[in-house]
């Protein structure tokens, strides 16, 4: 797989002990009004699309429960989603289908999907905090934070965003291809998937170029 270029304004930063406040209150600090957390949800799917999100919440902000998505359960998730769709000064997805995934790749799809939100915000951010260790195209100034979701509350609240978006997306899904249980893998590669793909064959939505889907 080739890797993007590395943007100019991109800091890696690696993971640390939660503290939200770590990377969020310099920048307000440093004069950043409206700071934008990035993330994506589907890249390790075999069917449907990479779904990104772009989340702007006030400063000072407090949600309770706001975590990693893949930390919380679905009940949670979708009351955690109503909240932040309520409370965020701007919010915006970027969806990327599973025909442009095996085009272009996984890694480039799921950058395209971040880009997409970000330019779908109502409001113009001063900062992008990018969860993951690759910085997006973009001229707005980012930081790239591994494993950004469970250190930053708007890349925490991206990633919810992101998730139930795509979640929602696969169970409408499913309603097209009943032999394959979307709403409950999401497309992932579980045992159930497996079986399925094994008796009916990938769907229209499958991602062809992925292994587990792909004839060897």
């Amino acid at each position: 797989m080739t890797k993007p270029r590395r943007m100019r304004q991109q800091l890696l930063i690696d993971p640390q002990p939660i503290d939200t406040g770590r990377f969020e209150t310099p920048l307000y600090e440093s004069g950043v009004v409206h700071l934008a957390g990035v993330d994506e949800a589907g890249r390790g799917c075999l069917a449907g699309p990479v779904v990104a999100a772009a989340v702007i919440l006030p400063r000072g902000l407090v949600i309770s429960g706001l975590d990693d998505s893949k930390k919380l359960t679905e009940k949670e998730r979708e009351r955690l989603f109503d909240i932040i769709a309520k409370a965020a000064t701007s919010t915006a997805v970027g969806c990327v289908k599973h025909d442009e995934i095996d085009r272009i790749n996984i890694l480039r799809a799921a950058l395209k999907a971040m880009r997409i939100a970000v330019d779908g915000l109502s409001v113009i951010p001063e900062h992008l905090l990018i969860d993951g260790p690759w910085p997006i195209e973009h001229t707005i100034p980012q930081t790239a934070i591994k494993k950004g979701d469970a250190l930053s509350r708007v890349i925490a609240a991206a990633s919810i965003i992101a998730k139930v978006t795509r979640d929602r997306m696969m169970c409408d899904l499913e309603r097209r291809y009943p032999q394959f249980k979307f709403s409950v893998h999401k497309g992932y590669g579980t045992e159930l998937h497996m079986s399925e793909l094994a008796k009916y064959g990938p769907t229209a939505i499958h991602r062809l170029t992925f292994r587990g889907v792909k004839k060897p």
